[in-house]
């Protein structure tokens, strides 16, 4: 069987040939309804230069699997309910792979009519559901990476961010094969491995971090570096975030959107998040997190979802911080 035969039958799509790439064109179904808008801009307004991009309403980002890298590029599929994926990938055998994380990158195999029908029972979250009935929670291509963009982002605003986590690709990261960018958003760099930000000389003063918090992003790497499997979804919440609460720099907050985006665990739950907080506010004044926390028992077990929809409301949207919903 060639490895073109292979790719057919893996992708059951379209697969062309470019020299060393194989480039597969794969349906990604889902039950709708999906809010794509919703997703990129998320993910968007997040996007780490040379990693990640969204351009005209497609998403794409630099992926790796063991020694190999590609990317991917996601867009909707305007005939059915489904994603349309490219995958540009030198090993065929790595596509199963692949398009599993893409479909937890997305949250593709959400069912959002469940989820919606049982927050919309309570009359606080059901006008939220009502207006945006497809909300996922994003998810993330790769475990680590999402823990070194938390734990960067810790008080301080998505933009800063986000121009912190582009400092540290460019800083410790290395190039996607190939001399030419990738036409659909300028993809030239990898994330960078554990091991190359444990071993980052002056990583703060490379990259503009304080002294206490490069420390605990190079600390981080290492127990990263230490256990490949450390950012492993599969444990359930309670084992996770305590887990998670055991690393240097990981506090309650961090370790539950850890939980959310990067273990796919449907009931995290930051409720000491300042976006959600503010979203909950009434006249009286913001809830504490004790209260917060008290009022989200009635979404379980789909508080993440919960978060999003909060998050995704009104203004608190518009001054979202990544400290407080990154």
């Amino acid at each position: 069987m060639t490895q073109e035969t292979r790719a057919r039958r893996n992708a059951r799509g379209h697969v062309e040939r470019e020299p060393g790439v194989s480039m597969i064109t794969r349906s990604l179904p889902f039950k709708p309804p999906y809010d794509w808008p919703a997703m990129i801009g998320f993910l968007g307004a997040r996007a780490a230069r040379g990693v990640e991009a969204v351009q005209g309403g497609s998403y794409a980002r630099s992926v790796a699997v063991g020694s190999a890298a590609g990317t991917i590029t996601v867009r909707p599929d305007a005939r059915r309910s489904a994603l349309v994926a490219v995958i540009r990938f030198p090993e065929v055998t790595a596509l199963p792979a692949i398009v599993a994380r893409i479909r937890r990158l997305l949250d593709l195999d959400a069912d959002p009519a469940v989820i919606g029908a049982h927050l919309a029972l309570d009359p606080a979250m059901a006008p939220l559901v009502a207006a945006r009935p497809g909300l996922r929670v994003p998810g993330a291509w790769d475990g680590f990476e999402l823990a070194m963009r938390a734990v960067l982002g810790q008080q301080i605003s998505v933009a800063a961010a986000t121009l912190l986590a582009g400092k540290l690709v460019v800083a410790c990261s290395t190039k996607l094969p190939g001399a030419a960018p990738v036409a659909e958003g300028g993809l030239t760099h990898l994330f960078p491995h554990p091991a190359r930000i444990a071993n980052a000389p002056d990583l703060g003063a490379r990259i503009g971090l304080p002294r206490r918090r490069a420390a605990t992003i190079v600390a981080l790497a290492r127990a990263a570096a230490d256990d490949p499997r450390l950012f492993e979804p599969g444990r359930g919440l309670e084992e996770t975030v305590q887990r998670l609460c055991a690393l240097p720099g990981v506090g309650e907050w961090t370790a539950h959107y850890i939980a959310m985006r990067a273990m796919r665990e449907p009931d995290a739950f930051p409720a000491a998040d300042v976006g959600l907080l503010r979203a909950m506010a009434t006249e009286t004044g913001r809830p504490t997190p004790a209260q917060l926390l008290a009022r989200a028992a009635a979404w379980r077990p789909w508080r993440a979802y919960a978060a999003l929809h909060l998050w995704a409301s009104g203004p608190a949207a518009a001054r979202q911080r990544q400290g407080d919903a990154a």
